[in-house]
């Protein structure tokens, strides 16, 4: 993975291609709001999102595939809106994948049990091999179907519950990247040859994600790590020793008791 957690979202759809339409409300519209939702909501827990598109204007699925594989990002995650032949016959969301093993299977699980913690209906993950923006990508992949636009009560959710969506699924992505992290070796969160700067170590969860919001405010792609019921509070992991240097300096000035630590 990138010496910072990276994420880039894609905006389904757009330009002249608006995607599923119903009632003159289009897919491409609220792909692109929850777009920008989930990406503050993925930098408010130190990760950095990345972007497909940021206005209205048509790339291929081949194109956005492209410029997933071109951003160093550590996950691909396209954001859309379902549809059925018979509007109003289906609600809830789902997760596709290319394949429901590994790393892609379990991102589109924790994203959907997060969203079904917020009060979507919550209808799996499921295979989808054929979709260009699955196969093509070459790091893990999800398309999250965030409800069906040809289902009134779907959308009355969307419109109601954007924030709460956004961090539902940001919380997915930053589940998986912990347990992938943790997998990797070391301790719950630690990476593996890289230098973390540390600034807090707390028994109560809430004062650690006071100190989180705060440095994720400053700029800081800072994350959180529980470890034997304590939550360890750290301001960036890098593979070069003298790049954790700075940034433990620059927190430091900002009157920040700090650590390096090593994995």
């Amino acid at each position: 993975m990138a010496e910072i957690r990276k994420v880039i979202i894609d905006a389904g759809h757009g330009g002249a291609e608006p995607g599923a339409v119903y009632n003159g409300r289009q897919e491409k519209n609220d792909t692109l709001q929850l777009a920008f939702d989930l990406g503050s909501a993925l930098e408010r827990r130190g990760i950095r999102a990345l972007y497909t598109r940021v206005n209205d204007v048509y790339d291929s699925p081949y194109d956005k595939a492209a410029i997933g594989n071109n951003s160093d990002a550590d996950y691909f995650i396209s954001i859309h809106r379902n549809a059925m032949p018979v509007p109003g016959t289906a609600s809830g969301i789902e997760n596709l994948v290319y394949s429901d093993s590994g790393t892609a299977g379990r991102l589109g699980q924790n994203i959907g049990d997060e969203l079904a913690a917020v009060g979507w209906t919550d209808l799996g993950v499921k295979e989808r091999p054929g979709l260009v923006v699955l196969r093509k990508t070459e790091m893990p992949a999800v398309l999250v179907e965030a409800g069906f636009i040809d289902n009134e009560k779907d959308n009355e959710f969307f419109d109601a519950n954007l924030a709460a969506t956004a961090d539902a699924i940001a919380d997915g992505i930053l589940k998986t990247f912990e347990e992938e992290e943790a997998a990797a070796g070391g301790e719950a969160g630690e990476l593996p040859g890289y230098y973390m700067v540390q600034t807090g170590v707390y028994r109560i969860r809430r004062n650690a994600d006071t100190e989180l919001a705060e440095l994720a405010a400053r700029g800081f792609p800072a994350f959180l790590t529980e470890n034997n019921g304590l939550f360890y509070v750290r301001a960036g992991a890098y593979r070069r020793l003298e790049n954790a240097v700075a940034v433990e300096q620059s927190l430091r000035r900002l009157g920040y008791g700090t650590v390096i630590v090593g994995a």
